[in-house]
């Protein structure tokens, strides 16, 4: 069970597919377990609330003609994600530290930046009776971190980006959503590590991870 937990906290804030996961779980065992077996480690840890995956963003009046409906995996808090990768703050920082085997230091530190953000969201849209959903398009040409969607089917999309900066490239996605559905869109956002929040003069607004609140 705990090599499932920590095979999900390895896939924070991806796809990753089934047999993805069962190869990191399973790894170096020959004689895999069967999917119905694995569909039940899976449930277990749902039913104790340490598996907290985002589904799919699919809008009713859908705009989309191939949008992938395949949740993206999150644990109940990133913090329990690194301790299940002994990962350090050291090691998140700096990519290595002495001593110490850490395979996925170089890239977690984003993937957990995410998570963190995700938590944060989750809590601040179930206090707006909203629910937090993932977009991508089946091809991946096109993905957005997170769509919050409201009571009235309007949505606020928000993209993450671990730099206290942002330029014309992280944009790309949300002014494509905002071209495709046009007034459904309330807002969109970019969520940083810098100190200030902002409006962009296009309109997308800037704001820092330590600021986001209901």
């Amino acid at each position: 069970m705990r090599a499932w937990l920590t095979a999900y906290a390895a896939a924070t804030a991806t796809t990753a597919s089934y047999t993805t996961i069962l190869d990191a779980a399973t790894s170096g065992e020959t004689d895999k377990p069967s999917k119905s077996t694995t569909t039940m480690y899976r449930d277990v840890l749902s039913q104790l609330w340490l598996l907290d995956p985002i589904p799919g963003w699919l809008p009713l009046d859908n705009a989309f003609a191939r949008l992938a409906q395949t949740p993206k995996h999150f644990l109940v808090d990133p913090a329990l994600s690194a301790r299940l990768l002994d990962l350090t703050a050291p090691t998140l920082l700096n990519g290595s530290e002495p001593g110490v085997r850490t395979p996925f230091g170089a890239t977690m530190l984003g993937q957990l930046f995410e998570a963190l953000v995700a938590l944060g969201l989750r809590v601040y849209a179930q206090d707006n009776e909203a629910r937090v959903e993932h977009l991508r398009t089946r091809n991946g040409d096109h993905e957005v971190d997170f769509i919050v969607t409201g009571p009235g089917g309007r949505i606020v999309a928000l993209e993450v980006k671990l730099s206290a900066t942002v330029d014309e490239q992280d944009l790309t996605h949300l002014r494509w959503l905002a071209d495709k559905v046009g007034g459904l869109l309330a807002d969109s956002v970019i969520i940083t590590t810098g100190r200030y929040a902002y409006r962009r003069p296009d309109g997308i607004a800037v704001v820092p991870a330590a600021l986001l609140g209901p």
